[in-house]
């Protein structure tokens, strides 16, 4: 992170991706993005090619003890659910998952979204399966992230790094290996530095130049 500005960014070809009217968000053609209706995303985001986003799990399933009247009301309040947030800026890199997280608790089967927020990258071929994001968090390729972690600001995550489930990483921490340590802490120009290259890439993450 030396360098705020992207040494390169790459291209993309004619019809390889679309971009969503309104929020300006680019998301590649082969990705499988399922449940768009329950992800909110901040706009002038990226979904690169493979990638896979699991809005569809937010599927609940009452204990059979249950009365149906019990079940209709659970069924009205958690109507028009979201799976997956995040906010600006953010990156899904090439082949990525993410996906919420379900625990089972007192008979009761439940997703818990991901909640992510501004300028958020994950790298190429990394699983997803957090609580919670915070701002300015760099993943890794080939990272796993387990059920229901907590990232908070201006968290590094190197490749291949396994953060176990229910971690907390602390912010403005590095971490690295399976299962994940701290092995230091971020620059204090991180976030800013962060920030303007996610800036950086969307603005040069253009369709290439016929010839």
């Amino acid at each position: 992170m030396a360098n705020p500005v992207n040494d390169t960014v790459p291209t993309y070809n004619a019809g390889e991706y679309i971009t969503t009217t309104g929020m300006a968000n680019r998301v590649a053609r082969n990705a499988r993005v399922y449940g768009s209706s329950n992800i909110m995303m901040g706009g002038k985001c990226i979904i690169h090619t493979h990638a896979i986003i699991r809005g569809d799990l937010t599927r609940r399933e009452k204990a059979e003890s249950e009365t149906s009247a019990e079940k209709t009301r659970d069924i009205r309040s958690s109507s028009a659910p979201v799976a997956i947030t995040c906010g600006r800026y953010c990156v899904f890199g090439d082949s990525c998952v993410v996906r919420p997280a379900y625990k089972v608790y007192k008979g009761l089967f439940s997703f818990y979204p991901v909640r992510m927020g501004h300028h958020v990258h994950i790298g190429a071929g990394s699983i997803v399966e957090s609580a919670v994001i915070g701002d300015h968090v760099e993943i890794g390729r080939n990272c796993i992230l387990g059920k229901l972690s907590v990232l908070k600001d201006s968290i590094r995550i190197l490749d291949g790094a396994v953060v176990p489930p229910g971690t907390v990483l602390t912010s403005g921490t590095v971490w690295a290996g399976s299962p994940a340590k701290c092995i230091g802490d971020v620059a204090e120009s991180f976030a800013e530095q962060h920030e303007i290259r996610s800036k950086d890439y969307y603005m040069r993450f253009k369709e290439a130049p016929r010839a």
